[in-house]
């Protein structure tokens, strides 16, 4: 007998990812040395003080029973303390902030806590797979918004049908995001929440590279507009700041009821986050207070050394502000996909194909900075090689 998966696998997330990867394991099994640039997740580890408390933590009895589903009032504090610290923003942790497993959980089942079956949802092309992902697992139809260079990736509000801003629930945004690279201003925010309110609209804002920024450029949080709460809520994620993806812990953060609605799905599907791993997180955060610890001058560096391999090969790539990727338009008589494909197989270099975050990413790959210098080098030497066979 032969079981099939529900139509709604069949939905979810992007064949092309499973693509590179069957790509990458053929490339391999021929005893190539690949490079991979194509997840994003750290090479590094977390700081010595974020280890030591972890190991600690487990060591502790106290720990290995269940946890709160919501997560420590110890670690939801530190939450607070740390968003007042670096943004200026008051919250209640006992109802304005929710533990999660990554900022994937949260993002993942948002959704279902606040949506029925046919409601309808406007998230960015391109955007993070889950975002789309969410609906389909929700029952919820997309309203896919587009994001383009022209407008610096920032959404046309206006824009957007008037049928749909009226029937929409909420509408996602990410900056600095992923996998454009690309940034808002407080001016964009203010008009974002205003926009927001005038439709009675919940914003839903994923500011997990809030730390990972360059050239002196410091992201907002979108609840330091004034009146934000009252229609936003943030999502926040340890992974990529403190080097902690493995750990799996996050955070929501802003409208009361919005954190309530997904608290109340998640206490009827998992028991939270292992204490020790907040125990983890408190030190994390606390580290940054007290020392200001910050990955981003090493993807800065990272950023420059790469992009400038690369100028030199004649691949002209405008530098990102933020984030551990570079949104990299590809040389014209190519998809994305074909681009993609012959860099591994040639050049034995992984990259995501733009088209694996949405319609609106053809003409683009994505490429995480997530080796260290001489590697990033010595993989734009062998793009640049590759090029040239190709010219």
């Amino acid at each position: 007998m032969t079981f099939t998966g529900s139509k709604r696998l069949s939905q979810l997330g992007s064949a092309i990812f499973s693509e590179v990867a069957d790509w990458k394991r053929e490339v391999m099994n021929q005893g190539v040395d690949v490079i991979d640039l194509g997840i994003g997740s750290p090479d590094l580890p977390p700081s010595n003080r974020i280890i030591e408390a972890i190991t600690k933590a487990v060591r502790n009895p106290a720990h290995y029973g269940y946890p709160t589903s919501e997560g420590s009032l110890a670690f939801r504090e530190t939450v607070a303390r740390w968003y007042r610290y670096r943004f200026g923003v008051d919250l209640n942790p006992e109802n304005e902030i929710l533990t999660l497993m990554g900022s994937q959980d949260g993002l993942a089942h948002f959704a279902l806590s606040l949506c029925d079956p046919g409601d309808l949802a406007i998230v960015p092309d391109p955007g993070y797979p889950i975002y789309s992902a969410s609906l389909v697992l929700a029952g919820v139809e997309p309203y896919l918004l587009p994001l383009r260079s022209e407008h610096n990736y920032l959404p046309q509000l206006e824009d957007i049908p008037v049928d749909v801003a009226a029937k929409a629930k909420f509408i996602l945004l990410n900056y600095p995001s992923n996998p454009l690279s690309a940034v808002a201003d407080r001016a964009f925010f203010e008009h974002l929440i205003a926009y927001a309110k005038k439709q009675d609209l919940l914003v839903i804002h994923d500011l997990a590279y809030s730390e990972m920024a360059f050239d002196g450029y410091q992201p907002m949080s979108i609840l330091e507009i004034e009146g934000a709460k009252e229609v936003a809520v943030e999502f926040h994620s340890l992974s990529k700041s403190f080097n902690m993806a493995g750990c799996r812990i996050a955070f929501l953060t802003g409208n009361a009821d919005a954190v309530k609605a997904l608290k109340t799905l998640k206490s009827n599907i998992d028991y939270g986050v292992f204490g020790a791993i907040q125990a983890a997180g408190i030190a994390a955060l606390e580290e940054d207070m007290e020392h200001k610890h910050s990955v981003a001058g090493v993807y800065e560096k990272r950023r420059n050394v790469f992009i400038s391999a690369l100028q030199d090969a004649g691949w002209i790539i405008p530098p990102p502000k933020a984030t551990m990727f570079i949104w990299a338009p590809i040389p014209k008589g190519w998809t994305s996909r074909q681009i993609s494909r012959e860099m591994l197989y040639r050049a034995g270099v992984v990259v995501i194909p733009g088209d694996a975050f949405g319609a609106e990413g053809e003409g683009f790959v994505r490429i995480a900075l997530v080796q260290d210098e001489a590697r990033l080098i010595e993989a734009a030497g062998r793009i640049r090689d590759w090029l040239r066979t190709i010219e």
